[in-house]
């Protein structure tokens, strides 16, 4: 029997059983809604907010700046669309400035404004990296801009943005400025006030807590619609029956991923850097994507000439590994992903990519069995590939 070894940690964390532990009591025992006035409806929302004051510290605002979602799409929905429809009818304004290398959820969303309700977008162009400069975003600036939105950490690549700077534009120029920071919490800090950013979007599952819970940081002032409308949970800006269990969960796994982030970070990078190294070392026609300085601790993405990324990650799977690949397989007619094709890469090319990412379970000696198979498992893709 094979033994598996995830090496998936960007995809989805494990739960913490620190945070399991913190959230069990909300199923059974305290149990009660948190909008019902009694005293099971009391202590739920005692939680509730005592989860919100703990998020707030490690993001250094205000609690009554914290929205809790389901996760961190629809915190990225609620921050683009929100924004943009409260700006238009504020002031007027009507472009979406963000990039083809985003989340989808952030992407699929400026598409569907400007297809449906009349918004236009200017697609922010990246480096070879990945990268979005602030002078691009200070270039492409319009006076009739409602939203800019630039992720911290890329998903896919592990780049790092300058979000902080991009930001300094944003208030120069009185915009709001949202960034989904998903991918980044784990191993970046996450002040609002240093970051200086208006909207930041966060999922608990990608920092060993439970999938299903998401917060929208909202600055004080900014404008936002409700996308979902009901009752007035959330300070009005989010309807809906609040996830007490989950809602705790999230700030517990925040809380010690705010306390160990140093040490998380020591554990990961190294192995990071050897996986890097030992890839571009031994296996032909490789390359890096992303940043190769300014990159998440525990990320490590390349693209390998002439493969399929999905048949190499069937392989991989095959012989025991999970990792990813950025390429959307499509019945066929498989493509690169809108990452690949962001920065520059050819579709020889941006076929063949392959994510490894680590996390608190990863050992070195996983690590040892994934660069010891990898090689060949690589020249099998590319034999198969050739048919």
């Amino acid at each position: 029997m094979v033994d598996h070894i995830y090496l998936d940690y960007a995809a989805t964390t494990p739960v913490d059983p620190r945070v399991l532990n913190a959230m069990l009591p909300y199923f059974n025992e305290t149990f009660g809604n948190p909008s019902s006035v009694h005293r099971y409806g009391q202590q739920a929302e005692a939680a509730v907010e005592s989860a919100r004051e703990t998020v707030a510290t490690a993001l250094n605002c205000r609690p009554d700046e914290i929205v809790f979602t389901s996760c961190g799409s629809e915190s990225d929905n609620l921050a683009i669309r929100g924004t943009a429809l409260a700006m238009r009818e504020k002031t007027g304004a009507n472009w979406i400035l963000t990039s083809r290398a985003e989340h989808h959820a952030v992407s699929k969303t400026a598409e569907q404004l400007k297809k449906h309700y009349g918004f236009q977008v200017e697609w922010l162009e990246t480096d070879e990296t990945g990268m979005v400069s602030p002078e691009t975003v200070e270039r492409v600036f319009r006076k009739d801009t409602a939203i800019v939105s630039v992720m911290y950490a890329n998903n896919e690549i592990g780049t790092v943005n300058p979000v902080a700077e991009i930001a300094a534009i944003c208030r120069t120029h009185h915009v709001p400025f949202h960034t989904d920071a998903v991918q980044a919490a784990a191993y970046l800090p996450v002040d609002a006030r240093s970051l200086g950013v208006d909207l930041i979007s966060l999922g608990a599952h990608k920092f060993y807590g439970p999938k299903g819970i998401g917060m929208l940081y909202v600055r004080q002032g900014t404008p936002i619609f409700p996308l979902q409308t009901g009752g007035g949970q959330e300070s009005g800006r989010r309807a809906g029956t609040q996830n007490v269990p989950y809602i705790v969960g999230f700030a517990e796994a925040l809380r010690l991923t705010a306390e160990e982030r140093q040490q998380r970070i020591a554990h990961v990078r190294p192995l990071r850097d050897r996986i890097i190294g030992t890839v571009l070392e031994e296996i032909p026609d490789s390359r890096l994507t992303g940043h190769p300085i300014t990159r998440l601790p525990n990320h490590s993405s390349f693209t390998f000439k002439g493969m399929d990324g999905n048949l190499l990650l069937t392989l991989l799977d095959t012989a025991g590994f999970a990792c990813s690949s950025g390429s959307a397989c499509k019945t066929g007619n498989p493509e690169p992903s809108e990452v690949m094709t962001a920065i520059g890469l050819s579709r020889e090319w941006g076929l063949g990519s392959l994510r490894v990412t680590l996390g608190a379970g990863t050992k070195p000696s996983q690590v040892d069995a994934f660069l010891k198979a990898l090689p060949g498992i690589v020249q099998q893709a590319r034999a198969l590939n050739r048919g």
